[in-house]
């Protein structure tokens, strides 16, 4: 039913809007100013080895290399604008290197190349490695996938001449990595860091008129990184053009002050330039409006800056300040207390005549942040215990390419669970991830670096960090300054010169003084992983203005069960540093690093004290699988019960970022021979693990919750010990095993969770029932289930935006019978899809498993070319052979009455298609046309008949054909599989 439905109601939905697509749009033009998306249209190819002679620098692995040419020399000017001292700025040399290369010539026959649309990362498609690390190329550290090589990327660009008199600007949200850019054959500059953004001037070498040739060149290290990067332009790239008298890039900047509910104080900082010959005069306005909460939307005008007129010498910049009393001011602040309310600030730059010659807009939010050493953060006045995650920059299946629904997802979930807080390790974000973070209400920890001058691998930052430190510094802030989610600037973690005095000193008070010179008004901290007050003399904590500590706070490898591992040993520490630094805010930028498999439990089950992963302690190396009971960690973690209890212990503490939110591609701790991790609450398909509602009771006290572990299918452990665990946000619960009473636990001081140990395992059913002040509070039931016989696919958003870009995830659920999730189902899954829609991936979030994402189980579907409505199946049914368990297709269209309606729609479609393709635009002129009765509908269906043919035939074919290869492996004794769930 469902494939003629979608195919006879939506065609003519596409047929009609088709050409709405972004990639087809003409640019939204302001006057003054333009901003152009230029995602669509590139050609690309990857080479393994270095296919063109050219290098930014030396480094260790091309120590072999010969006969290259050099590029650093030509690249560091690219940064000037972001040296404060001017003696200090690159010039560049002589020469045009590059310029022999086939691939920046305009000439250059690129047709054999890939056809790819940014943001694009050339890794994620596999295949993975599946080699031990060692032998493979690239191991389980940086995610198995083939991130290394050169790339480079082509594009026309066809520039008008009504466009001779304007400054045009290429703008790189992202670039992994080493950017090196040519126009028209003329090298023009580039960005070694992969996780800023830049801009590069366009202007001098462009021939207008016609088209002009960018390629861009990519070169990304083996041994570049810890975890995953992904490669390629992974994220949006723009080209602005502008007059001559302009807003300067990121040229901006409002902060408040003396805020109240009453009232705020508004400073501007505008940068203004001018690249003409001659003396540029105008008038500069700036209005502040409300902006909708819902939609971003501009409102009512709240307030404006007095006008003010401004001379700008030739080829000249200027710094204007500008102060305003706002009443009644609606405040920025994170949910549920607070609403994320944000305003837009329009400056208008007016020429002698009147015209207007540029508009900048800037969202920005009034919020006050105070960071106290008893009272941890308050927000406007009120605490907010910090309840973050970490998270790295991969979107899961889809790699590093940032795609805007993806990362709202992510956010959706944690919110769901009761984050507030991101901390962006360890580089910094996508802008447009900021902007949900405005807009849904999370405070950020925004971070800058991994490493300074001490290397963790080969090839990461220390080679380039003494030339680009202070560049990437000051272009994060400049970039994000204006983001009111964003509550603290992190400028290293874990870094190596830690307990180096001199090495430590100089760096950390340098980025520090870097830092507070870019914007004064929030706090500089750095991640210290090992650093305490007065070892070996190093001053880090000193030189913060907040204490961020991994792992030391709840203490580390301090308990028996940890004795068994080697490396750093310390007590909890947040005593000794509240006792050093009383004044200054600490919290944990790092904490737990608990592990495990989504639906994986492991026997005998180790004390809420938590224990490392061992074949005997939570973990099987053969299956690279880690125990769900939520109590194993890496060697220098802790169970989360252990982390809440040292933090209620020490309430000064402003709260956690737990390493992590969500599963990452890359740093399989403890596994290396996997592709992902371990750690997330949820894993990287975004299913939850059982840990989900151990944090989520926690932090959402207020909703009535609670949570069964493990599932109930254990055939075979009959008579076996299988201990029952319990997470409610009540303060007691009873548990039942098949209506008889378990007992009756209460959450004492410093527990949190409940444990029924001895139970031992029957067939049949779990029941709990929570409690909080001796009143009924939530309830859930595990049942044992029957064998899998069908599938549900559900449809996280019922319609999405047929631009390409949006997407909707459709999780397929493996069900018995009774229609109850069979959680120790594995059946092998095929995905399809008809009509304008594509799977863009698929995972099933087992980290273990290397088949390539483009053929496994969360399908992530999106559609290009008009509005599209997503039902919760897909065009095919599919379900289980009982006997087999093997997937077999059947057709949706079962019942004479799903026939008869799918008739109907196919032909109303074909009818609405035949009217438009003949100019008949309306049911009226058919009307006219074709008299009532029988005589009217067979002269439609003869007009018709063909068309509804063709309908068919279009929405038959299937797109994106996917498999969920599962790997296949052997059940072990106390081993399940942790795919109840496909993701």
């Amino acid at each position: 039913m469902f494939f003629f439905t979608i195919c006879g109601l939506l065609l003519p939905a596409l047929i009609y809007q088709v050409n709405a697509s972004p990639h087809n749009a003409q640019p939204k033009h302001r006057l003054g100013r333009e901003r152009i998306n230029l995602n669509s249209d590139w050609k690309f190819r990857r080479w393994e080895e270095n296919p063109d002679g050219l290098i930014y620098d030396y480094r260790q692995d091309l120590k072999n290399l010969t006969d290259v040419s050099i590029l650093k020399p030509w690249i560091l000017p690219s940064g000037n604008d972001f040296i404060k001292d001017n003696s200090k700025h690159y010039q560049r040399p002589e020469g045009n290197p590059g310029s022999n290369v086939t691939f920046v010539q305009n000439d250059f026959d690129d047709q054999c190349w890939t056809s790819v649309t940014l943001p694009h990362d050339w890794a994620i498609a596999g295949p993975f490695y599946a080699e031990p690390d060692g032998e493979a190329i690239v191991g389980g550290g940086m995610g198995r996938l083939p991130v290394f090589g050169v790339g480079w990327y082509r594009r026309k660009l066809h520039i008008s001449n009504d466009d001779k008199n304007k400054q045009i600007q290429l703008e790189l949200g992202g670039a992994m990595s080493y950017a090196m850019v040519w126009l028209n054959g003329k090298l023009i500059g580039g960005w070694p860091y992969p996780y800023n953004s830049f801009q590069l001037d366009l202007t001098p070498h462009l021939q207008f008129g016609q088209d002009n040739q960018i390629a861009i060149r990519l070169d990304n290290p083996v041994d570049s990184a810890r975890w995953y990067p992904g490669g390629g332009l992974y994220r949006d790239v723009w080209l602005t053009k502008t007059e001559h008298t302009h807003v300067n890039q990121w040229g901006t900047r409002f902060t408040t002050r003396d805020v109240s509910n009453d009232s705020a104080v508004i400073d501007l900082q505008l940068s203004l330039g001018n690249t003409a010959n001659y003396t540029s005069k105008v008038s500069v306005v700036t209005e502040i409006y409300r902006s909708n909460t819902v939609t971003g939307q501009q409102g009512r005008m709240a307030a404006s800056f007095p006008a003010t007129t401004v001379e700008i010498e030739a080829n000249d910049k200027i710094s204007i300040n500008q102060t305003l009393l706002l009443s009644s001011p609606q405040l920025w602040g994170p949910p549920p207390t607070q609403t994320p309310n944000t305003y837009i600030g329009v400056t208008r730059l007016l020429n002698e005549a009147g015209s207007q010659v540029d508009v900048y807009e800037t969202r920005f939010g009034i919020r006050k942040f105070e960071y106290t050493g008893d009272d941890g953060l308050r927000v406007n006045g009120e605490r907010v215990r910090v309840q973050g995650v970490n998270e790295h920059h991969d979107l899961g299946a889809l790699g590093a390419a940032f795609n805007v629904r993806a990362a709202e997802r992510k956010l959706e979930i944690l919110r769901e669970l009761g984050v507030n807080a991101i901390r962006m390790a360890h580089n910094p974000p996508a802008s447009e991830l900021l902007d949900l973070t405005d807009k849904m209400g999370f405070l950020v920890f925004d971070e800058v670096f991994d490493s300074w001058e001490r290397n963790k691998t080969a090839n990461d930052f220390h080679l380039i960090f003494s030339d680009w430190h202070e560049q990437d510094l000051r272009a994060m802030i400049r970039r994000d300054a204006n983001h009111p989610s964003i509550m603290v600037w992190s400028i290293g973690n874990e870094v190596g010169e830690q307990n180096y005095t001199q090495e430590l000193t100089e760096i950390a008070t340098t980025l520090y003084a870097i830092a507070h010179d870019e914007d004064p008004t929030r706090p500089v901290t750095a991640s210290m992983n090992f650093a305490q007050p007065g070892n070996n003399g190093a001053p880090f904590p000193d030189i913060l203005d907040v204490l961020s500590i991994n792992y030391q706070g709840e203490g580390i490898r301090d308990t028996p069960n940890y004795a068994v591992t080697k490396g750093i040993t310390t007590k909890p520490a947040y005593p000794l540093f509240h006792e050093d630094q009383p004044d200054k805010l600490i919290w944990t930028s790092e904490s737990a690093s608990t592990v495990s498999t989504r639906g994986t439990y492991f026997f005998p089950v180790t004390d809420d004290g938590g224990a490392p992963v061992n074949d005997s302690s939570g973990g099987n190396t053969t299956l690279a699988q880690v125990s769900a009971y939520e109590l194993y960690s890496a060697n220098f973690g802790s169970s989360p019960d252990k982390v809440f209890a040292t933090q209620d212990q020490n309430t000064y503490v402003g709260g956690e970022f737990v390493w992590t939110g969500f599963d990452y591609i890359g740093e399989p701790t403890p596994y290396y021979t996997s592709r992902s991790s371990y750690s997330g609450i949820v894993d990287l398909a975004g299913f939850k693990k059982d840990r989900f509602y151990l944090y989520q009771a926690r932090w959402r006290p207020d909703l009535p919750m609670v949570h069964i572990l493990p599932h109930w299918n254990w055939a075979g452990r009959e008579g076996q010990v299988t201990p029952v665990h319990v997470f409610t946000s009540g303060d007691e619960a009873e548990l039942f095993l098949n209506n008889k009473s378990m007992g009756r636990q209460l959450l004492d001081q410093y527990k949190y969770r409940l444990r029924w140990d001895d139970i031992t395992y029957e067939p049949g059913e779990l029941h709990v029932v929570s409690y909080k002040a001796g009143k009924f509070w939530a309830e859930a039931t595990v049942r044992t289930t029957g064998p899998a016989v069908s599938l549900r696919l559900t449809a996280d958003r019922q319609s999405i935006s047929a631009d390409g870009v949006d997407l909707s995830y459709i999780t397929a659920d493996v069900l018995d019978s009774q229609g109850s999730v069979v959680p120790t189902a594995n059946p092998e899954i095929e995905f399809s899809v008809s009509g304008s829609g594509e799977i863009s991936a698929t995972d099933n979030g087992d980290p273990a498993d290397l088949v390539a994402f483009t053929m496994m189980a969360l399908c992530y579907f999106l559609i290009s070319g008009g509005e599209a409505f997503l039902t919760n199946a897909l065009q095919r049914c599919q379900t289980l052979d009982k006997k087999t368990g093997i997937v077999t297709r059947i057709n949706c269209i079962k019942k004479i009455a799903d026939y008869v309606l799918a008739a109907v729609a196919t032909f109303f479609g074909a009818y609405l298609i035949t009217a438009y393709l003949r100019n008949r635009t309306s049911l009226s002129d058919h009307k006219q046309k074709y008299p009532r009765g029988n005589n009217r509908v067979l002269s439609l269906l003869k007009i018709t008949l063909w068309d509804s043919l063709m309908l068919v035939l279009m929405c038959y074919p299937e797109i994106g054909h996917m498999k969920n290869g599962e790997a296949n492996r052997a059940n072990q004794p106390g081993a399940e599989s942790p795919r109840g769930y496909l993701s």
